[in-house]
């Protein structure tokens, strides 16, 4: 059955909604595993176990990965670049450059994080009661950090070819296999947090194996070949030139929160663990967020290469509508049945009181995130990486770094933690915004 779709040809809309489908079900499933990962050690462990696995953790998980996933980004680009262009054997040579980047990185960083746990647990002033299990989980879990950054490359490149679907398929086996171990592994072993960190690396590992085999077994001109790999370099030197700065974007992004989490780590165990249970609950809208960017990001990029420019700023415009419809419907309906979520997560009224306010703030004003995230995948579509990370660096990052040093150093409170969101979404959005307006190339009317 064929999975890729030719984004250079169809209506524009309407390849982008199926193309994008695929990728927002597999999110979805992903969340759905890191959500039963939350359920199940916070029903059978308890609160200081869920803050383990959610609080510092998952802020040095992001910082690390994030930054790996943003290179892949920038091969996917690369790819899809040369896809549109028609050059297959060069399409072949940087999906075979893509790999092995990617596998010799996913090893060192697995290297350092398992040997640095503790400085940076400490580092992030993780509470005390909380670091015994959070080491436990951080270190387990990042043995499959390989298999996270694998799978990622692998997906990136299916997508930037015009496969959705199959990257999808990969993740909800991945969920389905998550959620057996865990239970397994939690429940009836009784492994505690390292049994919910096992769990993640298998599923991680199972879904990191499948794009790999279907890359090894696809066309001749695309095929990942274990015997011929070999790095081009001048293609990696394209790869960084874009990636590079998405990357930088990524850390620097991940960064801020790390800043953040050592205030809410100064705000005690409940905060905490609501800060994490915040973000299994709103966590779908991020990923369907960073689905939609990337299915941009691919549309854009396959256009780009075929130089068919009005088909790229049509996708752009369409698609900056559509997210906002979707932004809106989706936090309304996590509004509407917070509690509800919450309740099957704990039954400790504290934490769910503290988590409800967290997202009654939050998520009212997630449109004013929409326009960042898919004005840069169409950026980063066309190659064009540097300013949207000089903007997010500026905006979003040094700000929230600037905030928590000076306006939450003298008023330590949940609220004045929030504040700094809103606020730095909406420099964002100016910056973006006008960077979107002056480039000619979504400012031309015709396609020369």
């Amino acid at each position: 059955m064929k999975t890729r779709i030719d984004l250079t040809e169809g209506p524009v809309l309407r390849q982008l909604i199926v193309f994008f489908l695929p990728i927002a079900a597999g999110i979805f499933f992903q969340q759905l595993y890191t959500a039963i990962d939350a359920l199940v050690v916070s029903r059978y462990i308890g609160i200081t176990a869920l803050g383990a696995v959610g609080g510092s953790t998952a802020r040095i998980g992001d910082a690390l990965i994030g930054f790996c996933v943003s290179l892949s980004n920038g091969a996917a680009v690369v790819v899809s670049h040369l896809y549109g262009e028609k050059r297959y054997g060069d399409t072949k040579k940087a999906i075979q450059t893509a790999y092995i980047f990617c596998v010799l990185l996913g090893l060192v960083i697995t290297v350092l994080v398992v040997m640095l746990t503790p400085e940076l647990l400490a580092l992030l002033k993780t509470p005390l009661e909380i670091v015994p299990l959070a080491t436990q989980y951080q270190r387990v879990v990042f043995i499959g950090a390989l298999f996270i950054l694998i799978y990622n490359m692998g997906s990136s490149v299916l997508r930037a070819l015009g496969d959705s679907r199959f990257p999808f398929f990969c993740l909800m086996l991945s969920c389905i296999l998550n959620s057996g171990l865990d239970v397994l592994f939690v429940v009836k072993f009784q492994m505690g947090v390292i049994g919910a960190a096992w769990a993640t690396v298998l599923s991680e590992a199972i879904s990191a194996i499948l794009v790999t085999v279907k890359l090894l077994r696809a066309e001749e001109w695309i095929r990942l070949s274990l015997h011929n790999m070999r790095i081009d370099y001048g293609i990696l030197r394209r790869i960084m030139r874009i990636g590079i700065p998405s990357g930088l974007q990524s850390s620097m992004y991940s960064i801020s929160n790390l800043v953040l989490q050592i205030g809410i780590n100064e705000l005690g165990t409940l905060v905490v663990a609501a800060w994490t249970m915040t973000g299994n609950v709103d966590g779908i809208f991020w990923g369907i967020s960073g689905a939609f960017s990337s299915a941009v990001c691919a549309f854009v990029g396959q256009n780009y290469g075929a130089k068919k420019m009005s088909r790229v700023r049509e996708c752009t415009r369409r698609g900056l509508i559509l997210f906002l419809f979707i932004t809106v419907g989706m936090c309304g309906v996590i509004l509407i049945f917070s509690r509800q979520i919450l309740q099957l997560f704990t039954p400790d009224p504290e934490v769910i009181s503290c988590t409800r306010y967290i997202i009654n703030f939050f998520l009212p004003l997630y449109f004013l995130w929409s326009a960042i995230d898919v004005l840069s995948g169409a950026m980063r579509g066309i190659g064009d990486t540097l300013i949207p990370m000089v903007v997010t660096v500026i905006s979003i990052c040094l700000f929230r770094i600037l905030w928590v040093s000076t306006v939450f150093a003298h008023f330590q409170t949940l609220t004045v933690i929030c504040l700094c969101y809103p606020i730095s979404w909406l420099l964002g959005d100016i910056g973006i915004i006008v960077h979107y307006r002056n480039m000619p190339i979504f400012r031309n009317t015709n396609d020369k």
